[in-house]
């Protein structure tokens, strides 16, 4: 896993930058390119970080 997925540690925020409307999500788990994400609107998501690059959040 390369680029900004592998800095992700659990308690940072994000934001998928295909589903906004799954509102800002804090990491829970990034292990092995497998980022779980538990977003506002959306509940736990396991996203593939070898297919996704999650944005990460500076600012509520």
């Amino acid at each position: 896993m390369t680029g900004i997925n592998a800095i992700l540690e659990p308690g940072m925020l994000v934001r998928h930058p295909a589903q906004p409307d799954w509102g800002i999500g804090q990491v829970q788990s990034n292990i092995a390119g497998r980022i779980t994400v538990n977003f506002r609107e959306a509940g736990k998501i396991v996203i593939e970080g070898h297919h996704i690059s999650l944005e990460i959040v500076t600012d509520n």
